[in-house]
């Protein structure tokens, strides 16, 4: 059985506090900062190198980061184009023929990331749907925060956890579990859907309540919006609109027309993940140009696109630099990333630790399904949805051969607590793309989702019980 050492004890008692710091409602650099200094001493045994690990620690985070940044970053200056020559008020005319009320904007914003986050993975579907729905769905009084967590319930949580399509995550659990990627899916289905009605039950009821509490939602959503968002307390004044009406219509056709080509060419030649999110990146900065390019004469337009590209990367780098911090920690308890940050003989503490739970509970079915979505869980805790699938599965074959209880509804349990709450629904550091494409703070939309997310776990915890 695996035995733990000072080093994890120290893990565990961090991330403790940060939980509960976070269930304070205060912020969490500093718990992190600390965490990551004592593991650093720790393992060192050398105070100039726990310095640099912490330095290293926060690089590390930074460079797992980097693409989510840039992506974020140009689809706002893209927005800000767009709303320099007025394209994007036509573009919203037509969605908003369909997202017509609060409730409908929820649901429509979250199929319409689930079904892309199917075939293109979340992180670029943020993206593409914080460009082309996000703007309608605000427009008619969805506060952000809200339509944040629907894209994240619904892409992270949803889509990731089952993977259908793409079949990534029900591969990697189920060669580790010793059964077929059908036949963890097979498991999965039941599973899968009593834990999305109800996580999403819980939400679209907390927000309709929330809705009541909070009449001045009404008053903020101008303030929402990224691209009118305020930059160093100075507010643009769009004195830009005056275009030509042909060149803002032909704007506001060619931006979603081209997003729909790139989701096109994904599907057709199964481009996915980072090479999928560089697809999006790089036709927001086509389009970019071509705004500038239309706003006014040359001179102008050499100034425009600059100007653009710091206001979008003052945005990126101002959501993300506390969460690259706050993430430099968790990402130790990554058996790949701690070797690059502590060095080469690094072990993973989030795998010990769950394989010391995983040897100290008892061998019934009800404990051991418990035990597999806690595992799960814990093992999620690094902000990466698949770094702790391989565990779960091993976990489902061993559980199953010691109680004689049915592997693949142990490995579908395992994987879906593993990517709901390490796909990046309930922890700050891995609801970052959505918190800033949606202009709202990572803490606060962890929070939102939390109550939703464990009901859910909850009831699919009940029903794996009685199918294992």
């Amino acid at each position: 059985m695996v035995s733990l050492g000072i080093l994890h004890y120290i893990y565990i008692i961090m991330t403790i506090v940060i939980i509960v710091t976070l269930l304070m409602k205060k912020e969490i650099v500093l718990p992190c900062i600390i965490g990551t200094f004592l593991i650093g001493i720790v393992y060192s045994g050398n105070l100039l190198k726990a310095v640099q690990i912490m330095y290293n620690s926060v690089v590390e985070s930074g460079t797992q980061f980097l693409g989510i940044i840039v992506v974020i970053s140009l689809v706002v200056a893209m927005s800000r184009s767009l709303s320099d020559i007025g394209s994007d008020e036509l573009m919203m005319k037509p969605i908003k023929k369909v997202i017509r009320t609060k409730k409908m904007a929820f649901f429509v914003i979250g199929f319409v990331m689930l079904i892309v986050s199917w075939f293109i993975w979340p992180s670029p579907a943020v993206a593409l749907i914080g460009a082309l729905l996000l703007p309608a769905a605000l427009e008619v009084g969805l506060p952000a925060i809200w339509a944040a967590s629907a894209m994240n319930l619904f892409g992270h949580g949803m889509g990731l956890s089952s993977d259908f399509f793409i079949q990534g995550a029900p591969a990697i659990t189920g060669k580790a579990a010793g059964v077929s990627t059908l036949a963890v899916m097979k498991a999965m289905l039941p599973l899968w859907i009593v834990m999305s009605v109800v996580t999403v039950g819980v939400a679209f009821f907390m927000m309709l309540r929330d809705l009541k509490k909070n009449p001045q939602y009404e008053n903020e959503i101008a303030a929402t919006l990224a691209p009118e968002a305020e930059v160093n307390g100075v507010i643009e004044e769009d004195n830009s609109k005056s275009k030509s009406s042909a060149a803002r219509l032909f704007i506001a056709v060619i931006t979603p027309a081209a997003f729909i080509i790139d989701v096109i060419f994904m599907c057709k030649y199964h481009i996915v993940g980072g090479d999928a999110t560089a697809l999006v990146g790089g036709t927001a900065i086509i389009i970019m140009s071509i705004v500038t390019v239309l706003h006014g004469n040359l001179s102008e337009s050499l100034e425009r696109i600059t100007d653009n590209l710091k206001e979008g990367f003052i945005f990126g780098i101002k959501i993300f630099a506390p969460v690259i911090v706050i993430a430099s920690f968790f990402f130790m308890g990554s058996e790949e990333t701690a070797k690059t940050i502590l060095g080469p003989n690094a072990r993973g503490l989030l795998n010990d630790i769950g394989m010391y739970l995983a040897g100290i509970i008892p061998m019934a079915k009800f404990p051991i399904a418990l035990m597999q979505a806690a595992i799960g869980g814990i093992t999620g805790l690094d902000g990466s949805g698949f770094s702790g699938l391989p565990l779960v599965g091993s976990l489902a074959q061993t559980f199953s051969t010691a109680t004689g209880g049915n592997r693949e509804v142990l490995a579908a349990l395992g994987q879906i607590a593993t990517v709901w709450v390490g796909g990046g629904t309930i922890i700050p550091w891995g609801v970052i793309p959505v918190a800033a494409i949606c202009n709202v703070k990572p803490t606060e939309l962890a929070r939102r989702n939390l109550i939703p997310v464990l009901a859910g776990l909850l009831a699919t915890i009940v029903v794996a019980m009685f199918m294992i």
